[in-house]
């Protein structure tokens, strides 16, 4: 059963055009690769981070949306987490369309 996630990565904002396209390209073929199937990659750009992290004040955002089975879900994270280059991110499980039940 292939279940809605959404892939927030947080990118340095020091790597080149290319080496971006080239991750976030790998993160899409991981999730081919693994029976999972994309929905869209939604390029934020540069932004202000809240607070410095790994000594970083800016951060280039990329987010990713895709159907996957669960198992898929623990090997892309395997594969960010030994990624150059991300140096943050967060992988959300999306709520299916909730029945909101009206009261009488």
């Amino acid at each position: 059963m292939l279940r809605k996630y959404e892939a927030l990565l947080l990118l340095s904002p020091e790597l080149a055009s290319d080496s971006r396209k080239d991750i976030v390209e790998g993160v899409v073929a991981i999730i081919e690769r693994e029976g999972g199937k994309l929905e869209e990659v939604d390029d934020w750009g540069s932004r202000q981070l809240a607070y410095p992290v790994q000594n970083q004040s800016r951060g280039y955002y990329v987010r990713v949306v895709f159907n996957a089975p669960a198992p898929l879900v623990a090997e892309l994270e395997r594969n960010i987490r030994i990624t150059d280059g991300i140096f943050k991110f967060v992988t959300v499980k999306l709520e299916d369309k909730a029945l909101v039940q009206e009261e009488a």
